[in-house]
Order: structure tokens, then sequence, then C-alpha cells
């Protein structure tokens, strides 16, 4: 079973965008067919996201990231990575590479600029999905 990061962004689109590829890709974790690991620091940017620009009600991010939390695996990675100058993403890099993923699954173009990271693949959703 292939272990992958999604961004914040994928989750988010995931839970805004119905039939969506993102959705898709969220259903795979459901399913048991990868194994999806996440932080404590990606999700409370995705908290963040969907109460600011969503305007979300904290009792729907709580059930949100409790169903996230269900189904990934929350790890706290023990290194802290410096590269990239939107200090969000160095939080997916760094989950990534805690958690031995082999793919992170994004829409950011800086995290894909680097198409790779320490041998981890990144990839857009369609990509991930095509997997």
């Amino acid at each position: 079973m292939q272990n992958v990061v999604f961004d914040t962004n994928v989750y988010i689109s995931a839970f805004i965008t119905r039939g969506g590829k993102a959705e898709q890709a969220w259903g795979l974790a459901l399913e048991g067919k990868v194994e999806v690991c996440t932080s404590v620091a990606i999700l409370t940017e995705m908290a963040g996201k969907l109460r600011e620009k969503f305007h979300w009600r904290d009792g729907l991010i709580k059930a949100t990231i409790t169903h996230i939390a269900k189904t990934a695996k929350v790890i706290k990675p023990s290194i802290k990575i410096n590269i990239l100058a939107d200090e969000p993403d160095n939080r997916i890099l760094e989950c990534a590479q805690g958690a031995g993923a082999e793919i992170i699954v994004t829409g950011d173009k800086h995290l894909l600029d680097l198409v790779a990271f320490e041998g981890i693949k990144i990839i857009r959703i369609a990509d991930f999905l095509k997997l």
C-alpha cells in the first residue's frame, strides 16, 4: 500500500467540491487503498483556511478534522525543513519525510516545482488518481 501525504488544498477540495478529483483521492484513503499520513500542522492550517476563507463553523471544522484523524495516520515530524518561502509548504515536506511517504499529492505550484523531495514524488491529484 502506498504511503501518501495530502496537501491542505487537497483536503479542502475533497470536503468542499463534491464529486471532484480530491474527493476521489480521499475515497481511496477511506477504502484503505492508500495510507494517508498527516500532521497536526497540516490539520491546523486546514482548519484555519476552512474558518477564514470558507466561513465554516467550529463544530463542522472539528468534525472534519476528527474524520480525517480516524482515517489518516497523524504523525509528529521530528525534523524541521526550511527550503520553501511558504512555511506551510515546508510542513508538508516535514510530514512526508517523517512518515516515510512515497508521494505528496498537491495542487501547490511551489511544491509541484520541486517534482520530488528526497525520493518522494510530488504530483497533482489527477496524476495520483491515474496510479
